[in-house]
């Protein structure tokens, strides 16, 4: 089973919908995981009907229980995050709450709560889900907003989403990584057979296509990069490619503009399902040049493809 994780070093270059063609064009043979989950999206193209949902719990938050609380105001006194919430009662009495939004989970009210009135349950930070699509499995989550420990949610996507393709007999996981180079894309990456690093003709490209590199480079991961909307910028094109093959990362090929992708995304489409555009025939050669490279990338690991 191979695993091909699609990345970006950073938000809006397209990675989705490449993630979403892919998932179409290996449609039967596939296992797809939406490791976005600061921000899932995958799901809107591919319309999964969810047939398992989990919910997913990260760190802990303090709760007060009303009918234990002496109104004493150790937690009151204690707290560092401004997070206990003090209101008057019946008859003048002090009644105190924890605002969760607030609390940090550090526990110092619950270790100097005299009445032991705090509890510290596990904080419910999102949710999971294996859906069906009509491209194969997909394993997707929500985190809730604020929350935090998105790499570990990563961490369960990929794991369920490898379960699953040895379970079926899958060849691939497609994920659809998160963008940047913090802790959900690592999560994403690590371990992954190849990195394929989306990026736009732009300075920022440029730099964001550098620093997603780096990062792949450090875990180990081969990497090839595709210049999506190659065309808005020949130029910045050619430098990507150029950086690419100084840093020995594979230049599997440029998608053009094309005004069909943003009518697949308003169909809810693949872009490769929405017709034959240039976009569309572009995503198809970039396919078959992964699918090449992807027989061959542990081997390029082994032989020092990094330095």
């Amino acid at each position: 089973m191979k695993e091909l994780v699609i990345i970006s070093g950073k938000g809006g270059t397209g990675k989705t919908s490449v993630a979403a063609s892919f998932a179409a064009l290996a449609a039967g043979d596939s296992v797809i995981a939406d490791c976005d989950v600061d921000a899932a999206d995958l799901h809107i193209v591919l319309g999964p009907r969810v047939e398992r949902h989990e919910e997913f719990k990260a760190g802990r938050v303090a709760r007060i229980r009303q009918d234990g609380c002496i109104g004493c105001g150790a937690c009151l006194a204690r707290c560092r995050f401004d997070a206990v919430r003090r209101t008057e009662g019946a008859e003048g009495t002090q009644l105190f709450a924890i605002d969760e939004t607030a609390c940090e989970g550090c526990s110092v009210c619950v270790r100097f709560c005299p009445a032991k009135a705090i509890d510290f349950p596990e904080r419910t930070a999102g949710e999971w889900f294996v859906s069906e699509t009509r491209f194969g499995p997909l394993v997707h989550a929500r985190l809730a907003p604020g929350q935090e420990n998105s790499g570990k949610l990563v961490t369960i996507i990929r794991k369920e989403a490898q379960g699953l393709a040895e379970g079926n007999g899958a060849k691939l996981v497609i994920a659809d990584g998160s963008p940047g180079i913090g802790c959900p894309v690592i999560a994403s990456l690590t371990g992954a057979t190849l990195a394929l690093i989306v990026t736009e003709p732009t300075v920022s490209g440029l730099h964001d296509f550098g620093r997603a590199a780096e990062l792949a480079a450090r875990l180990g991961v081969p990497a090839a990069v595709c210049v999506n909307k190659w065309d808005v910028n020949p130029g910045m094109a050619d430098e990507i490619e150029a950086g690419a093959r100084a840093a020995k990362i594979t230049a599997l090929g440029r998608i053009p503009y094309d005004a069909d992708v943003t009518e697949a995304q308003i169909e809810r489409r693949a872009v490769v399902e929405h017709g034959d555009g240039p976009a569309a025939d572009a995503i198809r050669s970039l396919w078959r040049e992964v699918e090449a490279l992807l027989g061959t990338a542990r081997a390029r690991v082994a032989g020092g493809m990094h330095g």
